[in-house]
């Protein structure tokens, strides 16, 4: 029995859970500035460039560029530690983005948020894998996944609703502000789990940075699923940065309409799909592990 096994479920699933919750914060911050971008167009005289670096470039050349020395920390590191700091960063940038008094001010308030999310998938992924075998692991990793759908079905309609009541700048407030009492609970409840546990292993390695990409460059596998998990997310951001705009300028529909509707469909559907197929592909890939793969394409089809 590994140790995974033997330690009480309670424990990892009291982890999973509030892991979760940190990666649905970190998209009701990301994409609250989602649903208010025609608002902010409108208020800061904008174009649809502007709008476009706001939502994509200016966000993601942060948010990958620093997610590498992030991870790299967090296989030396304390995990938790790490998980609690970015999110108190990226909250406390979701606040300022707030503050905006001007679209500089909002660009850099939005790299900071990039920043902060930069530090919160590795070593939570990092940390799931530690509590949760292989056999179960594509469940634990959809229910974390579920984060995602959480997140946009908290945050459209939330943002389209404190934007109706009160304008976009005390959405980002709202959004923000509880993610810092969050970063709290992360550091004092959490517990950092032991490396290697979920597979009863004591000798991890410690390989240097060259030695880690030698080994990625080695591996043809990882590389084509790097590029279509890359392929995907371009796409899958596109299409949700600018349906927004699309409906309110087509249709001339409100936020308030338009951000309920996505949160329901995207954040709703997308989070009980992400949890429903991590949990096909668990007992499909016990049958043949090239379902693992299969899953992803299936998906992205």
């Amino acid at each position: 029995m590994t140790e995974a096994a033997s330690q009480p479920t309670q424990s990892r699933y009291y982890v999973l859970a509030i892991l979760t919750l940190v990666y649905a914060f970190n998209h009701i911050d990301r994409q609250v500035l989602v649903i208010l971008l025609e608002p902010i167009r409108t208020d800061l005289k904008l174009e649809d460039w502007h709008l476009g670096l706001l939502s994509g470039l200016g966000f993601a050349a942060v948010y990958s560029t620093v997610g590498i020395p992030v991870a790299i920390w967090a296989d030396r590191g304390v995990r938790r530690d790490i998980v609690a700091l970015s999110l108190g960063i990226w909250s406390f940038m979701t606040v300022l983005s707030g503050l905006a008094q001007n679209y500089w001010h909002l660009l850099l308030a939005r790299m900071g948020v990039g920043l902060g999310e930069a530090g919160g998938t590795p070593p939570a992924t990092s940390m799931i894998a530690d509590l949760y075998p292989p056999s179960q692991r594509a469940t634990a990793l959809g229910v974390y996944t579920l984060g995602i759908g959480l997140g946009i079905l908290a945050g459209f309609p939330l943002g389209g609703y404190v934007y109706e009541l009160y304008g976009w700048r005390a959405a980002f407030f709202v959004a923000g502000a509880p993610g810092l009492v969050l970063a709290l609970i992360v550091w004092l409840t959490v517990k950092e789990p032991k490396r290697g546990m979920s597979e009863a292993r004591s000798d991890i390695a410690r390989p240097t940075i060259r030695q880690t990409f030698a080994f990625i460059l080695s591996q043809p596998s990882f590389l084509w699923l790097l590029a279509g998990c890359m392929l995907i997310c371009v796409s899958a951001n596109a299409f949700l940065a600018w349906t927004s705009p699309l409906l309110i300028r087509t249709y001339d529909a409100s936020i308030g309409e338009v951000s309920l509707m996505l949160g329901l469909l995207v954040g709703g559907l997308g989070g009980a799909g992400a949890v429903v197929i991590g949990m096909i592909c668990d007992r499909l890939s016990k049958k043949d592990l090239r379902w693992r793969p299969w899953t992803i394409m299936i998906g992205a089809i």
